[in-house]
């Protein structure tokens, strides 16, 4: 964010607020009101909001994802797919984020703190996807494995 220097105000970009106001969404509804939420289902939804290319990724990265950690929970966050450790407070593991929704060059598969990545002083944590190929499967199945320990 930077600050616009007429005003002092911070300029956030129409899909940064939008992405916002879709966790602010989130939050709300993760709260306990009796019925639980079916976030798998809004994951899904969201993944069949997206056209072309993000769709065919978020479809197979959720589908590696559900057959690599079956144990990790599918939800939104940001209103991205994302998936996180089971239990009351999952952290979040891992998410998808589609180009289109900050009108990136490519998607991005990321991990978040939670993720077990650990490799010395300094590993990834973000990977651009293109495309899923044979090869890139195999390596997101294995970092999938290893981030959700």
């Amino acid at each position: 964010m930077s600050a616009d220097k007429t005003t002092g105000q911070g300029a956030f970009s129409a899909e940064e607020l939008a992405a916002m106001k879709e966790r602010a969404k989130e939050a709300k509804a993760a709260r306990p009101r009796g019925a639980k939420a079916d976030t798998e289902a809004d994951c899904l939804a969201k993944i069949a909001e997206m056209e072309g290319t993000d769709r065919v990724l978020a479809e197979g990265i959720h589908a590696l994802v559900k057959a690599t950690a079956p144990q990790l929970i599918a939800k939104t966050w940001y209103g991205m797919p994302a998936y996180a450790q089971p239990g009351k407070g999952g952290k979040l593991i891992c998410f998808f984020q589609p180009a289109a929704k900050f009108k990136a060059r490519y998607a991005t598969l990321g991990f978040d703190g939670a993720a077990a990545l650990d490799d010395g002083t300094m590993w990834p944590t973000a990977f651009a996807v293109t495309e899923l190929t044979p090869d890139t499967e195999d390596r997101i199945a294995a970092l999938v494995k290893q981030a959700a320990g």
